[in-house]
């Protein structure tokens, strides 16, 4: 029977790590197929209070872990499959088997949304990326595309300026919704152009296995037309990593976990903390500080049952 098993591995499930480790609740923390969550392939976080000079999202990440594992928290590479919630103990299966918890904290974060075309899913790493960290140094002196309009989008955008010869970014709106200092670089930045009140509704050429081009709409003229590019990259934001949890736990209408008074869940005994359940922020620190707030939560549950 483990104390609180933990779902998750960025920011806040992390944290909550180190939290309840601290407690010495011996945590089990799932980290799944890709530890570090969305910062791993974030290559320069600048805002993150401590690093003055800023800090690569995998190394924050690294940092993290082995912070949470030196005050006794257990690590495991697995997927979680299924959770049973419905009775206590909670069960909680994965690739390795099935472990019972007195309390959980889901922190699975959130995952890229993709536009949905037919030509986005054939040509993904063909062409067709949402990391520019990951694959930007494959289009040296090449055109790229940009879809999206907020930091995201700018800071993907801005990083391929490194390699690419010109950067467009394609938004839907007149104006970018990318908080004003990322703003101010991205129009200074000689690289980046932007075409604005425009949508991407197909991508050429999957017959070919590359992007050649970008089809794109206008909102306000409805006009068609093609963008020659050598590659195009999808930052639109993200959909929170709650299937497994569907039907089990109170969601909003797009799958965010609702909490209430902290990071209490609909669920008596698990918290939600991170890009899981928090659609305003989004943010490395807040992630970070919901998972201590949700380790407390649990530390504190978990006491009153013992009354």
């Amino acid at each position: 029977m483990r104390n609180v098993v933990i779902i998750g591995s960025g920011p806040a499930g992390l944290t909550a790590a180190i939290y309840t480790a601290r407690a010495n609740l011996k945590p089990l923390v799932f980290l799944g197929e890709q530890p570090g969550g969305q910062l791993m392939i974030t290559n320069e976080v600048e805002n993150y209070p401590g690093f003055e000079k800023g800090i690569t999202g995998p190394e924050l990440m690294m940092t993290m872990q082995r912070q949470a594992e030196r005050f006794g928290a257990e690590l495991r590479q697995e997927d979680v499959t299924g959770v049973e919630l419905a009775s206590r103990p909670f069960r909680i299966k994965s690739a390795g088997g099935e472990e019972e918890a007195r309390a959980i904290i889901i922190a699975t974060g959130a995952a890229t949304r993709w536009l949905g075309l037919e030509a986005e899913e054939k040509l993904r790493g063909h062409g067709v990326s949402a990391c520019a960290t990951c694959d930007g140094a494959f289009f040296k002196e090449k055109k790229l595309l940009v879809i999206g309009g907020g930091d995201t989008a700018i800071e993907e955008a801005i990083f391929l300026t490194r390699f690419a010869s010109q950067v467009t970014v394609v938004h839907r709106r007149d104006e970018l919704r990318a908080s004003k200092i990322m703003q101010q670089r991205a129009f200074k930045n000689p690289k980046i152009d932007f075409l604005w009140d425009s949508i991407l509704v197909d991508i050429r050429d999957p017959g070919q296995k590359k992007v050649t081009a970008g089809v794109v709409k206008n909102v306000k003229t409805e006009e068609v037309s093609e963008v020659p590019c050598d590659g195009i990259f999808i930052a639109i934001g993200h959909v929170p990593n709650t299937g497994i949890f569907e039907g089990r736990i109170e969601m909003d209408s797009t799958g965010y976990i609702l909490t209430q008074n902290g990071t209490k869940t609909s669920v008596e005994g698990v918290f939600a903390c991170g890009d899981v359940q928090d659609r305003v922020y989004r943010q490395a620190v807040t992630a970070a500080g919901s998972g201590c707030m949700a380790a407390i939560d649990a530390e504190r549950w978990l006491e009153s049952q013992e009354d």
